[in-house]
């Protein structure tokens, strides 16, 4: 028990944890570079697989390249919607990002040279992908406590990034993230409030030993 948090500093995780949103609403305010530079920190704190430390995050500065990664989120919206069939409708009433307003737009992604590393990835090589997911939510937590909010974008197509940031051959684009100031914070996940899906029960997601019987059957 020495190690443990006293109490209000184990709760602020906690709520860290149950107050992070993913945002899609910013203020056109700038972030602070000290914060920016922890958050990246935090970031790069996270978990990885053999300590292989896969991410790599590109900051972008030029106004053009995010009108050029912004305009490639687009073309993936639309081609989305018409993917969804008769929810096309419901899905383009929604907002999908903030990368126009929001004061910090990242990018992060996978290195190249991945192969190399086969330290708890030679039966299961998506770890990295995994690791790079943790290094985003240590960013996503961190950035609540500092009062800023985060936007996980998927939204794209992967060689259109690659090619805007000239990435080497082996390196990807995982996540558009949009940072920055907020008026407020939603209440509940946005998706939830618009009832595009709602939260599963707990017990449905943990069970013992074996898989259970009668599991969730996809829709």
């Amino acid at each position: 028990m020495a190690q443990r948090f006293n109490d209000s500093d184990r709760e602020a995780v906690y709520r860290a944890i149950h107050e992070r949103r993913d945002m899609r609403h910013f203020l056109p305010d700038p972030v602070d570079p000290a914060v920016l530079t922890r958050l990246l920190d935090a970031a790069h704190h996270a978990p990885s697989v053999g300590f292989m430390q896969p991410w790599r995050i590109a900051r972008i500065t030029d106004p053009a390249l995010r009108l050029a990664l912004h305009a490639t989120v687009e073309r993936e919206r639309l081609a989305t919607a018409d993917a969804l069939g008769k929810r096309r409708d419901e899905f383009m009433k929604l907002k999908v990002e903030g990368m126009l307003e929001c004061g910090e737009l990242l990018v992060m992604a996978l290195m190249d040279g991945r192969e190399k590393h086969i330290f708890g990835r030679r039966t299961l090589p998506e770890m990295d992908l995994a690791s790079v997911a943790c290094a985003i939510q240590n960013m996503w937590l961190a950035a609540r406590a500092e009062g800023l909010g985060m936007g996980w974008v998927s939204l794209f197509e992967v060689d259109a990034v690659r090619a805007l940031l000239h990435m080497p051959a082996g390196a990807r684009p995982v996540a558009i993230l949009c940072l920055g100031h907020v008026d407020a914070f939603y209440a509940e996940p946005m998706l939830e409030t618009e009832r595009w899906a709602s939260r599963l029960p707990l017990a449905d997601c943990v069970f013992e030993n074996r898989w259970p019987e009668g599991d969730l059957k996809p829709e």
